[in-house]
């Protein structure tokens, strides 16, 4: 396993659960799809309304658009993480192990890119793609893999990275030193694209294009909870909050040799989600439009949220089936 360093750093204090995060049970009624499997950790909805995720175990699942049992549609024998779907119609996955995927007409998976200048993705995370066939993508570290998050968490490296892929195969690395890159998602316009950085609370921005292009700034900092996925629908970001700011590790980045031997603990004894739900519908000004949480976590440690049609579609890293909640 690779040697853990933390960097010492001061998180901003946590924001309180009131004003615009205040307390409340709007996500408690949410209804259970059950899947063949444990953690759909994203979810995508195409055009005709069915609904596509992947297990812990690397099965890709196709719901139909009222739900019911679903489709195994595919398995990548890695662990999928963010799903979208091309201009195409065709399924494109994040696989935290075997890297930017597609899934074919036909089932075959198709490899896009797996590494970079000759260094093989460690954990690739999240994506969005743009109306021209564009894949903007994340990988969150460098440094350790998906069976090691927590450690990149502590180590506060900065090692993550946005990508873009175009349709010609070109390559490129957009932005790096994001602590734990992941979710991922255009703007309407697709002026910019919006990465989460869960290690650091927020949400970061990089124009495309306009007198901003290439410019990076701040959409929403200072989150009280650790961002996940990203999605963007009719105006409003997406992020779902994984789970809560948790004080322990907040300490733990003032004190780096404390850290060192957190990290040296069995996972078991590290600090863990909490089942507290929280989602934050932003808009592009970076200000809070939606907030709905639900403290006893029915549907608990959401990792994912896709608005279709009035709906809102949850995926987790620990639920047996997506969620859904009428918007």
């Amino acid at each position: 396993m690779v040697a853990l360093h933390p960097v010492k750093w001061s998180p901003p204090k946590a924001p309180a659960f009131e004003g615009p995060y205040a307390v409340n049970r709007k996500i408690a009624d949410v209804a259970l799809w059950p899947a063949p499997g444990v953690g759909p950790e994203d979810i995508a909805v195409d055009e005709e309304g069915f609904v596509y995720a992947g297990l812990e175990d690397g099965r890709l699942l196709r719901f139909a658009p009222e739900g019911g049992e679903p489709e195994v549609i595919g398995d990548t024998r890695g662990r999928p993480l963010g799903v979208e779907i091309d201009p195409e119609g065709r399924v494109v996955i994040c696989d935290a192990y075997k890297g930017l995927l597609r899934l074919d007409p036909d089932g075959s998976l198709a490899t896009l890119v797996d590494s970079f200048e000759g260094e093989k993705f460690l954990l690739t995370n999240n994506a969005s793609i743009a109306g021209e066939g564009t894949i903007y993508f994340s990988v969150s570290s460098t440094r350790f893999d998906l069976a090691h998050y927590k450690l990149d968490l502590i180590e506060h490296s900065g090692t993550g990275r946005l990508f873009s892929l175009s349709p010609d195969g070109d390559l490129r690395k957009l932005l790096d030193g994001l602590y734990f890159a992941n979710g991922v998602a255009l703007s309407s316009d697709e002026s910019f694209v919006a990465v989460n950085e869960t290690g650091a609370y927020r949400t970061t921005r990089l124009w495309l294009n306009g007198d901003q292009a290439g410019e990076r700034d701040v959409l929403i900092d200072n989150l009280p909870g650790f961002p996940d996925n990203l999605s963007h629908e009719d105006g409003i970001f997406w992020i779902p909050l994984a789970s809560p700011r948790d004080a322990l590790v907040d300490m733990l980045a003032r004190h780096p040799m404390m850290a060192k031997l957190v990290g040296a603990l069995p996972d078991r004894f590290q600090p863990a989600p909490s089942r507290h739900a929280i989602v934050l519908g932003v808009d592009a000004k970076g200000e809070v439009v939606y907030n709905l949480q639900d403290p006893d976590g029915a549907y608990a440690v959401i990792t994912g949220v896709r608005q279709h049609d009035g709906r809102l579609y949850f995926g987790s890293l620990v639920e047996p089936g997506i969620g859904v909640l009428e918007l």
